[in-house]
């Protein structure tokens, strides 16, 4: 008896990568060398250490994170650590082919690789839109778009706009959660009953999710952090702190605010909680007092459960975009009000100094947020019409969310 789900992706999975994987090697060795140069010892352990923070949000934090789909645990985690990987190489290329002559070598230090990891990041922040109708091919190929649309925004708004590299390290969130919808909504069919009650979470699997939460709660302020020195680093960390609190306590009191029962929801704590690190992503090293901080953890607490509680119904039904682990209100929704509230502080700091360049100075904030924006539905859509693509061979609408089309089980009957 034949089994009833789909054709592996054996004879497209393993050519298509380990093509992409030569290539990478080709490219590493002519275009890249280390760098040479002495470094101070504590500045290079300080940065190393920034450096495993963010390396453990992304592989601990977002893989677990992605654990709490009943029937596909086993592809939320496996492909983040996959996604992670094979993007963070594509970066570091692309961060030396974009910044400078292509015909000299790419000078490879630990703050390229840091930046390049959280470059990567865009693409497990996105994939949780697509998370179970999507197969490891087609996010290869994602992931590869992804990164590189990612890439050339930050160098638009460095060159064009002048923003500074952490406001256009922070445009990730934004970025990453309209590309996944993007991307979801060229995916995404009906789903049929079956597939709906796959998609539902489990007890087991939403304690893997709340690991997750816990992993990224407590090194978010390192990765807001990262980019800056002594005062301002300390800025930063603070700030996401209290931001992080607020909206872990305002996020579980709502979520039984919104039952008729008073019961809270897992899912609001999963994600709601996070959405004050989010939002004080850009600011955070702006912030002079932390009740403004606190402030915005509050808010992006409300925006994240009241987007919850109401948008799921107004994407799928009207609009066709069916969003896996909710991106949208976990980093899109919290990303733009950090991303007003950094044009908010910009304008009030041009008025406290006295320049005369308000208007311009608002012009290029906005003109940096509605980058990101657009940036990521458009290279989306691209992503995903290629994504769609019958080459690709993706799994049938009533094989969604199921790790048995992906993942050996030996312990089942042979036909799965």
């Amino acid at each position: 008896m034949g089994s009833k789900y789909p054709r592996s992706v054996r004879g497209c999975l393993p050519l298509w990568v380990l093509t992409v994987e030569t290539a990478f090697i080709l490219l590493f060795f002519f275009f890249t060398s280390y760098d040479d140069t002495s470094t101070d010892q504590e500045t290079l352990m300080g940065t190393y250490r920034v450096f495993q923070d963010v390396t453990t949000m992304a592989a601990l934090g977002l893989g677990f994170l992605n654990a709490s789909l009943w029937r596909h645990g086993w592809s939320g985690v496996a492909f983040n650590l996959f996604l992670l990987a094979l993007g963070a190489q594509w970066a570091v290329l692309l961060d030396g082919f974009l910044n400078q002559s292509i015909r000299q070598k790419t000078i490879l230090h630990l703050p390229r690789i840091q930046k390049a990891t959280v470059s990567a990041l865009s693409v497990l922040i996105s994939a949780g839109a697509v998370l179970g109708k999507a197969n490891l091919v087609q996010l290869v190929l994602m992931a590869l778009v992804e990164v590189t649309a990612f890439s050339t925004m930050r160098m638009l708004g460095l060159t064009v706009l002048g923003v500074d590299d952490h406001s256009s390290m922070m445009s990730i969130h934004v970025f990453a959660a309209y590309f996944g919808l993007a991307v979801s909504w060229c995916l995404s069919r009906p789903l049929p009953k079956a597939a709906e009650e796959k998609e539902q979470t489990a007890t087991s699997p939403s304690l893997f999710a709340m690991l997750g939460t816990r992993f990224l709660w407590m090194f978010w302020p390192s990765f807001n952090g990262m980019l800056f020195v002594q005062v301002e680093r300390m800025k930063a960390v603070s700030n996401t702190y209290y931001a992080l609190a607020v909206s872990t306590v305002t996020a579980t009191s709502v979520s039984a605010l919104a039952h008729p029962q008073g019961k809270i929801n897992m899912t609001h704590i999963h994600n709601a909680v996070l959405a004050g690190g989010v939002a004080v992503g850009a600011t955070c090293h702006m912030i002079h007092s932390p009740w403004f901080s606190m402030a915005l953890g509050l808010v992006a607490a409300l925006i994240s459960i009241g987007g919850a509680k109401c948008l799921p119904v107004c994407l799928n039904r009207v609009l066709g975009i069916h969003d896996s682990c909710g991106v949208h209100y976990t980093f899109g929704l919290p990303g733009l009000l950090g991303g007003v509230a950094y044009i908010v502080l910009m304008v009030t700091h041009s008025i406290w100094s006295g320049k005369n360049r308000i208007f311009y100075q608002v012009l290029v904030d906005t003109g940096a947020l509605s980058l990101a924006m657009a940036m990521g539905l458009l290279s989306g859509l691209l992503a995903g019409l290629l994504l769609s693509l019958k080459v690709w061979k993706a799994p049938p609408v009533a094989k969604y969310f199921d790790d048995q089309a992906f993942w050996e089980f030996p312990h089942l009957a042979v036909g799965f």
